[in-house]
């Protein structure tokens, strides 16, 4: 059966990353962007990287430009963006689509792991969450409005405690 480990992506700088480097470990898969009104949330998202990365959670960040450009620079800009602007430490990945005909394989699983409301898949805009336990099996779905401080909970049970 596959699990959210069996795929790879590509880091920001441009090297593959296979996802079971992660396995065992409780992700926070995010499709990102640089100029939308959800940005502010790479605080939040930066807040839980630091509060329990020691305890198995992985924040990583897929940047989208599919949601009215928001996500518009290329890796040089949007490292730098994440860096001086919110000081991001967390896993962040080469520009992706997460819908239609060209949509990575990873959100394709993602979107079929756990359907949105009335069982739609589409990703609806930027900052949707997906919390993947340490099985490697998607436990929840997060709308853009939802903040990474009000998944804590939900983490820790994921975490162990």
């Amino acid at each position: 059966m596959t699990t959210a480990y069996d795929f790879s992506a590509k880091t920001l700088d441009g090297q593959p990353k296979p996802l079971s480097d992660y396995s065992g470990d409780v992700l926070l898969i995010v499709n990102v962007a640089s100029k939308c009104g959800f940005t502010p949330q790479y605080e939040g998202l930066e807040a839980l990287h630091r509060k329990y990365a020691d305890k198995g959670l992985r924040v990583l960040g897929f940047p989208c430009n599919q949601f009215g450009g928001q996500e518009p620079g290329d890796a040089a800009e949007i490292a730098n963006f994440c860096a001086t602007t919110y000081a991001v430490d967390f896993p962040m990945f080469a520009k992706i689509e997460v819908n239609g005909a060209n949509a990575d394989p990873l959100y394709g699983f993602l979107k079929a792991e756990k359907p949105g409301l009335l069982g739609t898949e589409g990703i609806k805009w930027n900052f949707t969450k997906f919390l993947v336990g340490r099985d490697g099996h998607v436990a929840g779905r997060f709308a853009p409005n939802v903040k990474p401080e009000d998944m804590e909970a939900e983490i820790e049970k994921l975490l162990g405690g």
